[in-house]
Parts: C-alpha cells; structure tokens; sequence
C-alpha cells in the first residue's frame, strides 16, 4: 500500500494483483479508479468521480472523468474534465 500527499488530498493506491485501486481524497470528496462503485457513492451522497485505465496518480489526474455523482455535478464536475480539473474543484 501506498499514501501520497497531492496538493492538499490523500491519495492510497493499494496493489490488489492484477491492477492498482487508486483513490484521492479530497475535503469535499474523491475521485476513484473503475475498482469502486460510484452508484454505491451515489446512494451515500458522495462526492465522488471516476476516472478509468489509471495505474498512477499521475494517471488519474491527467485523465479524464467518465463518470460523477450527482453532489460532484452540484460542486461543477462534469464528465469529461480532467482528474487535476475535479481535484481543484473538491480542494476548494
């Protein structure tokens, strides 16, 4: 396992064999690899993105979002922008 200081998030990357589940935490929420279940996220109220094909966290915030819970579209994340674009939104 894995814990990083990005900006001001936590990210965790925890090798589970054949690929990596990565997360950054942020103050008002995260954004999360394909591993974890943004509906799950949704039905808690989360602030959570996803950002798919990432092995890093270099990956994830160069990617872009493919998909978000509803409180992430009420902070301004949208599908499409990317990692480092979400991240700003979630620090603020």
């Amino acid at each position: 396992m894995e814990i990083s200081k990005i900006g001001n998030s936590l990210g965790i990357k925890i090798d589970v064999g054949n690929a990596n589940l990565l997360l950054i935490k942020a103050d008002k929420g995260f954004i999360m690899c394909g591993y974890l279940d943004v509906e799950t996220a949704e039905k808690l109220n989360d602030a959570a993105c996803i950002v798919r094909g990432v092995k890093n966290f270099d990956d994830m915030l160069n990617a872009k979002i493919v998909k978000t819970t509803t409180k992430a579209k009420e902070l301004g994340i949208k599908d499409g922008m990317s990692g480092k674009d979400a991240l700003e939104i979630l620090e603020k």
